[in-house]
């Protein structure tokens, strides 16, 4: 008795493995996309801010700089020591 295989032979296996690996992937790629749209990827565009005034008054790219470099201080981008000694280098140049 013989068998048929249908004509794929050994192809059939690699075919059925690549698309295997190709479904994975975009399963995968699609919970990582969900994820950052539903969690993470929520950026506000900073504005200026009412108290520092208008671009064009005096002082207002220097406050706001000071208020980025805050914010990375917040968030642990910078540590303290770099944090003093920028917003010292910034102050000198007002």
């Amino acid at each position: 008795m013989m068998w048929y295989d249908g004509g794929w032979g050994w192809g059939g296996w690699f075919v059925m493995a690549a698309f295997m690996v190709l479904f994975w992937a975009l399963v995968i790629a699609g919970i990582v996309a969900l994820a950052r749209y539903f969690g993470g990827g929520r950026h506000q565009q900073a504005g200026p801010h009412p108290q520092s005034g208008a671009p064009g008054e005096q002082g207002w790219g220097n406050r706001r700089a000071e208020d980025v470099l805050a914010e990375r201080f917040a968030r642990g981008e910078i540590d303290e020591e770099e944090y003093k000694r920028r917003l010292t280098l910034l102050r000198e140049h007002r």
